[in-house]
């Protein structure tokens, strides 16, 4: 059994859930790919310990801190590939941005191949089902574009903002999936 509680945000309603004492989502309301890897029912449960814990490191996120991953045990459910993706999303650091081209390269060496699509990376980011706390909204475009987000590009702007980038510096798509 997988359990939920809501946080409220400065970008929109968030939805954490956890198995097991640790945590396997956290979604902004309306996002993209919302709870497609909880295959079990959900049930409410506000006063979990875990849940607690993310809150007060949500808590000091939004008020500009820089909490580590390493303090929430996670737990996200994905294939081995998806897994390195989302761990290479961890060792982007605060205020900065890495290229969905740099992450492929990085997962191409990682596995001994010659190169990898970027477009195999995007999927794996898209389906991050631990957003903001694996930081997928640190990805951007090659070409300097922001690129879509799961839970749209307002709510990658004010995070990445957040964080301190600037992001005069990118350019905003006019189409696509995830906008």
């Amino acid at each position: 059994m997988y359990c939920t509680t809501v946080y409220e945000s400065p970008v929109g309603v968030l939805t954490l859930a956890a198995k097991d004492d640790e945590l396997v989502g956290l979604w902004i309301k309306k996002q993209k790919y919302f709870g497609d890897t909880v295959s079990e029912e959900m049930v409410q449960s506000d006063e979990l310990p875990l849940f607690r814990k993310t809150k007060l490191w949500l808590d000091r996120y939004f008020d500009g801190l820089k909490p580590a991953l390493t303090e929430l045990p996670l737990a996200p459910q994905g294939s081995g590939f998806r897994q390195e993706v989302w761990k290479a999303l961890c060792e982007i650091p605060y205020g900065q941005v890495a290229t969905y081209g740099a992450i492929a390269r990085k997962m191409a060496t990682l596995r001994g191949i010659p190169r990898m699509a970027s477009q195999a990376v995007g999927g794996a980011v898209g389906h991050n089902p631990i957003s903001i706390i694996i930081p997928c909204h640190r990805v951007v475009g090659s070409n300097g574009s922001l690129v879509g987000y799961g839970s749209g590009l307002a709510a990658k702007i004010k995070l990445l903002e957040l964080e301190g980038v600037d992001t005069s510096q990118f350019s905003i798509p006019t189409r696509g999936t995830a906008l």
